[in-house]
C-alpha cells in the first residue's frame, strides 16, 4: 500500500507551504502538487484553497486531516506489529524537547535503545518546552520530554526522568532592584523588580501563583519562549528570572547569575517523557517506552 499521498497531505496541512512541505517530504514541489491533486480527484473535493501566496485547508480538508492521521497511525501499528513478529522493528519516532533536555537526557535515554533497535530512526525537534504536550496531543510528535503539569491530560502517559527545583536567579554583579532580603519576601521588596518569565508553561504558572500569594502583580520586563533565554537575559542584567535548576546548571552563562535564596521555596519541576496512551499500541513507540526506567 502506498501511504505517501497521505503523508504528503499531512505535511502540507501542517506547514501550509508547498516549498517547506516538499522539502520535508523529500520530493519536488511539482511532485507534491501532483500528489495532492490526485488525492483531491480521488475524493472528489478540494482539500486546499491555494493561490500564489497562501495555502489554506478547506472544510473538507479539515475533516480529512483526522482521517489521514488515524489511518497512518493504524497502518504503522499494523506494520510494526507484523515486523515485531519477525523480531525486526524499523521506522521512525519523533521526539520533541528543549535544548537543555536534548543534552541532559537523550544520551542516557537513547544510547542503549539505538544499539538494540538499529532499524529505528529517531527524529529530534527542539523548541519551547511549553509547547511539548500540545504537540504530542496534536499528533505533531510521537513523544516529548517535558515537565509534568499540575493536571496531566487523561490522554497522556508520563514517565518521570528526574526532579529539579525551580529557582529565582539574579545577575551575579547585582542591581539596585534585587530584593535585599529574599528569605523574607515582602510586597515592597518585589513590587518594582523587573521579571523575565516564560510566556507559558509550569514555571510561569508557579511564578504567577507565588506573586499572587505575596499580593503583588509582577512587573514583567520580558516574556520569553524557553528557559535558556531567561538565563541569558538575567545574566545581561535585565531582571530576575525563574528557571529549573537543571537548566541553570547546564547553561554556559551559569557564572553570570546567582540563585536568590527565596522563601518559601518554589516547588520541584518533574521532568519526564510523555506520549499519547493510544500510541503505546505501536510496537515501535512501546519499545522506547519500555526502555525508559521511571525515577521516583
Amino acid at each position: 500500500m502506498d501511504m505517501r499521498p497521505l503523508k504528503h497531505f499531512l505535511t502540507l496541512a501542517d506547514t501550509l507551504h508547498f516549498g517547506r512541505a516538499s522539502e520535508a517530504c523529500h520530493v519536488s514541489p511539482s511532485t507534491l502538487s501532483r500528489s495532492i491533486r490526485q488525492l483531491e480527484e480521488s475524493l472528489g473535493v478540494r482539500l486546499f484553497e491555494r493561490d500564489n501566496r497562501h495555502v489554506v485547508l478547506t472544510r473538507h480538508g479539515q475533516s480529512f486531516h483526522a482521517y489521514a492521521r488515524d489511518t497512518l497511525e493504524q497502518w504503522e501499528q499494523m506494520r510494526q506489529s507484523l515486523m515485531s513478529e519477525a523480531l525486526t522493528l524499523t521506522g521512525e519516532i519523533s521526539i520533541y524537547c528543549s535544548v537543555t533536555a536534548s543534552y541532559s537526557f537523550l544520551y542516557d535515554l537513547l544510547s542503549e535503545f539505538r544499539t538494540r533497535y538499529p532499524g529505528i530512526e529517531l527524529k529530534l525537534h527542539t523548541g519551547d518546552p511549553a509547547q511539548s504536550m500540545s504537540r504530542v496531543l496534536g499528533g505533531e510528535e510521537d513523544m516529548a520530554i517535558t515537565s509534568r503539569p499540575r493536571q496531566l491530560p487523561e490522554a497522556l502517559a508520563f514517565k518521570s526522568l528526574t526532579r529539579s527545583p525551580l529557582v529565582f536567579i539574579a545577575p551575579r554583579d547585582g542591581a539596585p532592584w534585587v530584593p535585599p532580603d529574599p528569605r523574607s519576601p515582602s510586597a515592597a521588596q518585589w513590587r518594582d523588580v523587573p521579571m523575565v518569565l516564560s510566556e507559558a508553561g509550569l514555571s510561569r504558572e508557579v511564578s504567577d501563583t507565588w506573586f499572587k500569594a505575596l499580593g503583588v502583580t509582577p512587573r514583567i520586563y520580558a516574556q520569553v519562549a524557553g528557559h535558556e533565554a531567561i538565563v541569558s537575559m538575567v545574566g545581561l542584567g535585565f531582571g530576575v528570572g525563574v528557571v529549573p535548576r537543571i537548566v541553570l546548571e547546564a547553561s554556559p552563562l551559569v557564572e553570570r547569575v546567582r540563585i536568590l535564596p527565596v522563601k518559601p521555596e518554589l516547588p520541584h519541576y518533574d521532568v519526564g517523557l510523555c506520549v499519547l496512551n493510544r500510541r503505546l499500541k505501536s510496537p515501535l513507540i512501546n519499545a522506547l517506552w519500555d526502555e525508559v526506567e521511571e525515577r521516583g
